[in-house]
């Protein structure tokens, strides 16, 4: 029989819900780690009333709307779950059941399985006992004698056991005498704990507090621990700060066998209108060189809006040595990095004008001493629409460039370009044009031992003419039917000569063309200097797209004519055509990828610049990758570069992954990376070992090519207490890190 209760069982199912969502849910991929169902629910038939407690039974007796009394297969049934029992009895006019026999509970963050659960709504409490649980969203479970949840007291578990691992392999597993949540405000605290691996105990803690909301709580985070050759071992312990709902820090003490006690930490705070990070690592004397000088990093980031239309920021970084950054390594910057930033600066942002001003300057690291700042770079943009296909934009910029060398000339730089643009776009086709008249004016001082002048007006005229069609057809190059798209486009490019011998370099490099930056239409970054132009640039891609719309293939392929020899670049053109650029990206076969980019000088049929990758990827976990990179002159140097990657699971619980990068110029290795990994349902154990290329700089700052680094870390992690990565992450770390050639989309 079926008996309609409203409102008997909502305190049971509503703490339980509130309980359950402060878990993090974790998806376990391997279906051989998800325990079995505890409990097999049966279908729910619930009332049109979403507050409505229905009782199913094999039979009932009611005694004077005091009593109920209901036996075989009960069913207890709410939205938000079910409870189950042998039989079950409701007393105190409705305001007590007591559930036992098989009882089983479940709704969609919990299952539990006990001998009796009874249940006060006069006290809002429920206890079960003899419990056995598993959540739902977790792979989490245990054992717990009895297990009380009141409103006044929260939730208490004696005598309890918790773990990630699954019933047939409990490889890791915490226990306590006692583990109460609700108690303290948002901490959960435990009594006893002992920490169990492989069954054998391995740590004890008398009281230990956990946060059990997803709100943030001051307490120890998960410690690093690593070694390498110059810093010996490694380890490192952060601390979390919860100050305030709007302020935190973490203090990272820092033990380095090597060198001594480093001691890091980071502040974040966020307004209404302001957010920021303050950053300081610091080792007060470096026992490596024993020397009392602290060595230190310094960052400040902020970020404030002023009004709607105006905000304000700052990036100010500061190392105390050209060698930090390799020595300590860095969350935001590279070991090859040659410089940290120094920026503070406004924007303001309004629907036809941007106008941005920066301070930027440099902490410049070993030999290059020679680079300006600017102080301030003041830039005006300002766009606006005359017509669907005429459009006016105007770039300007004011900029006063020093240098740290008295001995090197500074300058002020003023300069303005109006364009007139005109665009056409369809379907099929894009047409555009622009013309450009690009004014610049230099004051420039301490000139006396260059050949620059104090004053200097540069005026140069520059027109664009841009055209682009795309085409596709039916294609059956691939199994899959798809299409075959093709995109030529073509652009001619004037600009006017202008002597610039006597205009010193501030911003401006060489820049490096592949296939899209033979349509950029400058040989150099900044405006120190314009290249003149009369050059027809031709360019053409083709794709490779199949049923579903993904890229199977493509292939670009560009190379600019000269009309004329330019004057400006008249040392460095050798020929009426630049070097031909070509890219390819082709998915051979299910498993088979290739990327490609190369430079071919015609004129002299040498590959100036190429980079090759070709992978093997039989599966997500398993790839193998073989890249090589060609740069014929780098900053007077040559680039030849050969690289293998590969990760390969040896079975389901051991994987390893490997990375080799060789130096075929010098003829020696510059990076080998090596991991293995164990990894069960619930816990896995890392072995990482690496060496590579140091690049310190000298007491001379130079940089050293010679020194190398190596170094062997051990990380353990155990699922459902500290993150858990899958081996091709470790593929990321190191100098060089993965990348793949060809993203499937």
């Amino acid at each position: 029989m079926t008996f309609i209760y409203a409102g008997l069982l909502t305190m049971l199912f509503g703490l339980n819900n509130a309980l359950a969502q402060t878990a993090s849910p974790t998806a376990i991929s391997a279906l051989q780690c998800i325990n079995p169902a505890l409990i097999t629910p049966v279908p729910r038939v619930l009332s049109t009333d979403s507050n409505a407690i229905m009782v199913s039974a094999d039979s009932a007796k009611i005694l004077l709307n005091q009593r109920a009394q209901f036996t075989g297969n009960v069913n207890i049934e709410s939205p938000a779950g079910q409870i189950f029992a042998d039989s079950a009895t409701i007393t105190d006019n409705g305001n007590g059941v007591v559930a036992v026999g098989q009882v089983g509970f479940i709704n969609d963050q919990l299952e539990v399985t006990s001998e009796s659960i009874s249940l006060n709504s006069n006290t809002n409490s429920f206890i079960i006992d003899n419990a056995r649980y598993q959540l739902a969203n977790i792979n989490g479970n245990g054992l717990s004698e009895t297990i009380s949840v009141s409103a006044q007291g929260g939730l208490s578990l004696d005598t309890v056991s918790f773990t990630t691992c699954p019933l047939s392999q409990q490889d890791w597993a915490i226990k306590a005498s006692e583990i109460n949540i609700g108690q303290s405000g948002t901490l959960g605290q435990a009594f006893n704990t002992r920490f169990y691996v492989a069954g054998v105990p391995v740590l004890y803690l008398p009281y230990f507090a956990f946060p059990v909301t997803s709100q943030r709580q001051s307490g120890l985070l998960f410690p690093e621990i690593t070694s390498s050759s110059t810093n010996g071992i490694d380890i490192s312990q952060p601390f979390y700060w919860n100050i305030a709902p709007n302020y935190d820090a973490t203090i990272t003490p820092r033990i380095l066998t090597n060198r001594g006690i480093q001691l890091n930490t980071q502040f974040r705070y966020l307004t209404e209108q302001q957010q920021g990070t303050v950053t300081l690592e610091y080792l007060a004397s470096d026992d490596e060189f024993m020397t009392n000088d602290p060595r230190y990093f310094f960052r400040l980031q902020h970020q404030g809006q002023i009004t709607d239309n105006l905000e304000w920021f700052i990036d100010f970084n500061d190392i105390s040595d050209d060698n930090y950054i390799v020595d300590f390594g860095s969350d935001f910057y590279n070991r090859a990095d040659t410089y940290v930033n120094r920026t503070v600066g406004w924007i303001y942002h309004s629907k036809n004008l941007s106008l941005r001003t920066t301070f930027q300057d440099f902490d410049v690291m070993g030999e290059n001493t020679n680079n300006y700042r600017a102080l301030p770079h003041i830039s005006v943009d300002y766009s606006h629409a005359v017509n669907d296909h005429w459009f006016l934009d105007v770039h300007s910029e004011l900029s006063y460039f020093d240098n740290q060398n008295p001995n090197l000339p500074t300058a002020t730089r003023a300069h303005i370009a109006p364009t007139l643009r005109y665009s056409q776009i369809s379907a099929a086709t894009e047409v555009s044009a622009d013309f450009t008249w690009l004014s610049t004016h230099y004051q420039q001082s301490n000139i006396l031992q260059s050949n620059l002048s104090e004053s200097v007006n540069r005026n140069i005229g520059q027109a664009r003419l841009y055209a682009a069609a795309f085409f596709e057809r039916p294609q059956s190059l691939t199994n899959t039917k798809g299409i075959l798209t093709l995109s030529p486009q073509i652009q001619y490019l004037y600009t006017s000569y202008a002597e610039q011998d006597d205009i010193g370099l501030y911003d401006s490099a060489r820049l490096l063309n592949n296939v899209n930056g033979l349509f950029r239409g400058q040989a150099f970054s900044g405006l120190d200097r314009i290249s003149d132009n009369n050059q027809l640039t031709i360019g053409i891609t083709a794709r490779i797209l199949d049923a579903q719309s993904q890229q199977r293939g493509a292939m670009s392929i560009g190379q600019i004519f000269y009309f004329d020899n330019s004057k400006l670049l008249k040392n460095t053109i050798d020929d009426q055509r630049s070097a031909l650029a070509a890219e390819f990206d082709f998915r051979l076969s299910q498993r088979w990828f290739a990327h490609s980019q190369l430079q071919l000088s015609t004129n002299a049929d040498k590959v100036e610049r190429s980079s090759v990758a070709l992978e093997y990827r039989k599966d997500a976990q398993s790839l193998i990758q073989l890249s090589h990179r060609f740069v014929r002159d780098l900053s007077q140097e040559t680039i030849n570069q050969l690289g293998l990657s590969a990760a390969w699971p040896i079975n389901e619980q051991w994987q390893w992954v490997g990375r080799w990068y060789k130096d075929r110029t010098l003829s020696r290795t510059i990076e080998a990376y090596a991991g293995l990994q164990y990894e069960s349902c619930c816990w896995s154990v890392r072995l990482i070992a690496q060496r590579h290329l140091a690049n310190r700089y000298t007491n001379d700052n130079i940089q050293d090519i010679s020194q190398f680094d190596s170094g062997v870390a051990l990380q353990f992690s155990f699922k459902g207490l500290s993150s858990s990565r899958r081996n091709n992450n470790m593929l990321q770390e190191g100098m060089f890190g993965y990348r793949q050639p060809y993203l499937i989309n």
